[in-house]
């Protein structure tokens, strides 16, 4: 009897590592605002890192959490990084592409509780209301992140709302809402 439960169980766990391994190899999550302002003032929020507690959606997860900028003061070669409790974890952000009032091209390093790497870009257009901006994640997807992302419904709908939320709270921003 145990002999059986075991060849299950080995037959089980081989099912579902075939279903991870399956998954897509890479993610994107990409979200779009149009925002009464013009591009510039849109790309200054985005480009200098010591405006993102004004709208990024992690900000206020953890008020204890320790922040450090480093490198340029803003634009290409700035870096933030954190360390928070589990609701943000620990890593870093480096701009590595910095386009005035049109694009913004970030590396985020996550330390904890995952080690991966995401490339995130915002993109500036004009529009007849002000501004679109573009904001999209992209990276790769690992066994342990594609089994993660298989019991959460995947990586645009973990951090899909958040791009939502904070989009909306760039705009009150950059609307003068806050």
């Amino acid at each position: 009897m145990l002999k059986k439960i075991l060849i299950a169980l080995v037959i089980v766990v081989a099912g579902l590592a075939v279903v991870i391994a399956l998954q897509p190899a890479t993610f994107r999550v990409t979200r779009t605002a149009t925002i009464a302002a013009a591009p510039a003032d849109v790309f200054a929020l985005v480009n200098d890192f010591h405006q993102w507690d004004a709208w990024s959606p992690w900000a206020k997860l953890d008020p204890a959490m320790k922040t450090s900028y480093a490198g340029a003061a803003a634009g290409q070669g700035a870096v933030y990084s954190w360390v928070g409790n589990s609701d943000v974890g620990e890593g870093s952000m480096t701009i590595t592409d910095s386009q005035p009032a049109s694009r913004v091209n970030i590396k985020l390093e996550f330390i904890k509780p995952f080690a991966s790497v995401a490339d995130t870009v915002f993109e500036f257009a004009p529009a007849s209301a002000g501004t679109t901006v573009t904001w999209t994640m992209s990276g790769d997807n690992n066994f342990l992140s594609k089994a993660f992302c298989l019991f959460t419904g995947g990586m645009d709908g973990l951090i899909g709302p958040d791009f939502e939320k904070g989009l909306a709270q760039m705009k009150a921003v950059a609307e003068g809402k806050k």
